[in-house]
């Protein structure tokens, strides 16, 4: 395996290199909690602004790392994408119980990193989803088509290491991909990592501040 990077900074930086040049009015988005740190460091070296998204994965009872889908909130708008082949055989209030509760705790992330500040218009700009790696993709393309319904010029994924099957799949929603590394097994993304601690609420509201 390649050298791992140092922490979610240092992957931000990598991804900023392999993107280049980015024009036209550009917004980059982390996705809450994780993605947020690694996006900076991409949103400084576009001079573009920074924002966050909050996107929750639906895991399955019992197996919370399996996700039936994920939803994602761009304002108002909720939008959840689902992951049939694991919804097999998962009844429909199961799957709706676990909607709801994610959807509280989105809401309660987007307060607790907003405040009073309204979410940004995506409509005609260039934005730029950022995580801090990939599984199987589902938060990610939740995302995507989450910010495809209000209009953007461009969506660009921009992680640093993901498997080349999701980075493929993401490629046929996205109008362009960046996996800056693509090893064919990985296991879990903080595998990736030298240091992959959790991100808190409170870091997340830090990074925001410094950049807004």
């Amino acid at each position: 395996m390649r050298r791992r990077y140092r922490d979610r900074e240092a992957a931000g930086q990598a991804v900023a290199a392999e993107l280049g040049d980015v024009t036209g009015s550009v917004l980059v988005l982390g996705l809450a909690r994780g993605g947020v740190p690694v996006a900076a460091p991409i949103a400084e070296a576009l001079h573009a602004e920074l924002d966050v998204l909050v996107v929750r994965k639906l895991g399955l009872p019992g197996q919370s790392e399996l996700a039936m889908g994920a939803v994602a909130g761009v304002g108002d708008d909720l939008h959840v994408v689902r992951n049939e082949p694991v919804l097999r055989g998962v009844d429909e209030q199961t799957l709706e119980r676990v909607r709801d509760e994610e959807v509280r705790e989105l809401r309660r992330r987007e307060r607790a990193y907003r405040g009073d500040r309204p979410p940004v218009d995506v409509r005609d700009r260039v934005v730029i989803l950022v995580d801090d790696g990939l599984a199987t993709g589902s938060t990610m393309r939740a995302a995507v088509e989450a910010v495809r319904r209000h209009g953007p010029a461009r969506v660009i994924v921009a992680v640093p290491v993901g498997p080349p099957e999701s980075c493929r799949l993401l490629a046929t929603i996205a109008d362009q991909v960046v996996c800056a590394w693509t090893p064919q097994y990985l296991g879990a993304v903080g595998r990736a990592y030298r240091d992959f601690a959790a991100v808190p609420d409170d870091e997340v509201r830090r990074v925001l501040a410094e950049r807004t």
